[in-house]
């Protein structure tokens, strides 16, 4: 049995398929801090006895850096370069922000202490390490309350020596250590990127291992050695492994969606797809475009218009990710207007509706004010009166309006902000919405899809079979996915051909042994070659994909025309005369799986046997209407239902518009044209 759950900030979501191959879902409220009790919570409740895969997606790794709950970390690095967090880059996000601040290291100054060593661009070894240096390193760290040390020595990306030299002294020191050594984490150049991400990688990486260990004890018994971590690079990888690499789960989570989005597309012939994932904290989106997710090393952790955030230099799925779910607190600020998040109420003591001692109105309140939600759905005893009072004690009373319209103030501000995102992920890098169809999901997002995609210009809608445990149905369908990126800076007119091929050899060769030691057989062993070229006195890259396979000439030749047509269409121009220059060799390795095929729905009855009610419904145009509610599980496939209109599934609500319909299709999923266009 493959069993697949995915933590969230109100519930842990579980899908997997049962003895007879059919997939199964379910969630269960999150249990923090002891986020694995809610795994094996929701695992009984299904009665899974035995497990042949274990795939699990967490939030620890990036709870533990925004809310700063990582451990005491220390950094050792060449002499001359302790400051690299402190300098940072010189280009920010706000040019005009005279109260700027650059992002505050995670290791303060008098922890970062620097050696004796250097290795130059080549690899050459200039000045051995002073291992003396680090005896002396280690004492002061121990007497400071450091818990993992990161070591980033200039230029390790060549040449890894004198890290490995510096990690073997410090285990005979102080062997309990935790240690990051930058070369195992990232192998391309940039020193306050690859700082950055060896700090993180050790301030988290305690935290990490404490709960992948605490879930391996709890798992062991139904799961004794097939057990994976989701990683940011939309694949998964080894309990072990990700105690080494703990930076890599950093979106943990949400790619799985991302992931499942890419494949559904493929299934059902769409290519371009805006992954969309409204959980009870979060809204997260990202572009799939023409079936291929974007995973770039260039993320950053609290970026935004007016702070430069941290760099990691890791392979991560691009998501654009806003603090707006279905906990998301609705409050009025300083000046008077309405907001909604990033507090979130969470899952305790959680939205008032939960009448578990929440008092602060949130999204999930105004849709069940609104007649979105059905008190019948919630597994709590919801209390109306209550919903009512906060409502309109918080919100309604201050502005002087109708509770209704005050709940409604809250649902198009939340839109307001998923709506921000979503043209991030698009709009701002290029894309134009319209050639896309989005795929919602998560327990919000098919709730509040069809009015953002209008509003965007979206003419079709996905909702797919299981979207309230989406991310897990994704991560049933992962692969073993590993990562090499080298910096290799080369002029390619000057490229030896035997050199790169030898380099390619070597660097598939360590691909291949990594996922014969996590039991991947070689038939199920597929590469993809991408270089990170540019031109000539550039800073950044444009990545091209590349043949497998031994080169020629003719074969740069043709990657060059390639690098020219992509750099057109990422920047509208290119220079075909300017020379050009090879900066990173990437490596994608993956260990395929075998994955569950979709199931084709049984013919069910008619609309009238799927109707469950007709319920009043609060519309920002035409107030309370009469609205046809049905039961998701009873809808035939097929036939088209004209909004305004509800389609109720355990956990999970879809609302359309006047003007907007959809239907079921074979698998399952909800088809919804948004009635863009239909007037043109």
């Amino acid at each position: 049995m493959r069993v697949a759950t995915d933590i969230g900030g109100t519930f842990t979501d579980l899908a997997y398929i049962d003895h007879s191959g059919r997939i199964q879902v379910d969630k269960s409220p999150t249990t923090p801090p002891h986020f694995e009790r809610g795994v094996m919570n929701v695992i009984t409740k299904n009665h899974i006895d035995t497990i042949e895969q274990f795939i699990h997606g967490t939030t620890v790794v990036i709870n533990a850096i925004t809310e700063r709950k990582g451990v005491k970390t220390g950094l050792i690095t060449t002499e001359g370069f302790r400051d690299v967090l402190e300098i940072a880059r010189g280009n920010r996000p706000d040019l005009f922000n005279i109260r700027y601040k650059k992002p505050t290291p995670f290791v303060e100054r008098f922890l970062r202490r620097e050696v004796s060593e250097r290795i130059n661009h080549k690899g050459e070894i200039i000045q051995p390490l002073h291992t003396h240096d680090i005896k002396e390193i280690v004492e002061a760290f121990k007497s400071e309350g450091v818990e993992a040390i990161g070591i980033v020595f200039l230029h390790s990306y060549i040449n890894p020596r004198h890290e490995l030299e510096a990690r073997e002294e410090i285990k005979k020191l102080w062997p309990e250590a935790f240690v990051s050594m930058s070369h195992e984490l990232t192998k391309e150049w940039r020193e306050y990127e690859r700082t950055s991400t060896t700090v993180l990688n050790a301030y988290v990486q305690p935290i990490a291992s404490t709960y992948i260990n605490k879930l391996q004890k709890e798992i062991t018994e139904l799961s004794p050695d097939k057990n994976y971590i989701m990683q940011s690079n939309g694949g998964t990888t080894t309990f072990s492994e990700a105690k080494k690499q703990s930076i890599n789960m950093l979106e943990s989570g949400p790619v799985a969606g991302v992931y499942g989005s890419a494949i559904l597309g493929e299934l059902i012939g769409e290519k371009n797809i805006i992954a969309f994932d409204i959980g009870g904290t979060t809204a997260k989106c990202s572009l799939i475009e023409n079936g291929e997710m974007k995973v770039s090393t260039d993320y950053y952790i609290e970026r935004d218009s007016r702070n430069a955030g941290y760099p990691v230099k890791v392979p991560v799925v691009d998501i654009v990710e806003i603090g707006n779910g279905g906990g998301s607190i609705a409050w009025i600020d300083e000046g008077g207007s309405l907001k909604v998040g990033p507090q979130s109420a969470g899952a305790s003591p959680g939205p008032v509706a939960y009448n578990k001692g929440g008092t602060e109105p949130t999204t999930t309140d105004a849709n069940l004010y609104t007649g979105r939600l059905s008190p019948k759905n919630f597994d709590y005893s919801v209390d109306m009166d209550k919903v009512e009072a906060a409502l309109y004690e918080k919100i309604a009373k201050p502005f002087h309006v109708s509770t209704e319209k005050a709940a409604l103030g809250i649902i198009r501000i939340a839109n307001s902000n998923m709506l921000t995102a979503l043209k991030l992920i698009s709009i701002r890098k290029g894309h134009d919405p319209r050639n896309f169809s989005i795929v919602a999901f998560g327990g919000g997002g098919s709730m509040h899809a069809a009015a953002l995609a209008k509003e965007l210009g979206v003419r079709k809608v996905i909702i797919p079979f299981a979207s309230p445990v989406f991310s897990a149905w994704g991560m049933l369908m992962t692969d073993l996915r590993n990562d090499y990126i080298q910096t290799y800076i080369q002029k390619t007119l000057d490229l030896n051909m035997d050199d790169i091929n030898e380099k390619w050899i070597e660097i598939e060769q360590e691909a291949s042994d990594k996922l014969r030691e996590e039991g991947v057989p070689e038939k199920s062993v597929v590469f993809s070659r991408f270089m990170d070229i540019r031109y000539i006195g550039q800073e950044h890259t444009v990545k091209v994909p590349v043949p497998n396979g031994k080169w020629t000439k003719a074969t740069m030749e043709r990657m060059i025309e390639d690098f020219h047509r992509l750099h057109e269409k990422h920047y509208t121009f290119k220079l075909e005369g300017q020379e050009t220059e090879i900066v990173n060799l990437h490596l994608v390795a993956l260990g395929r799986t075998d994955k569950p095929a979709l199931e084709v729905v049984e013919n069910r009855g008619t609309l009238e046997e799927a109707l469950i009610e007709v319920r009043s419904v609060y519309y920002e145009d035409e107030g309370w209407v009469k609205t046809n509610v049905f039961s998701r599980n009873q809808l035939p496939t097929g036939m088209e239902i004209e909004g305004p209109a509800i389609i109720e599934e355990k956990a999970a609500v879809t609302v359309i518009y006047k003007g907007q319909s959809l239907y079921a299709d074979q698998y399952g999923n909800l088809i919804i044209d948004t009635g863009v266009g239909s007037d043109e």
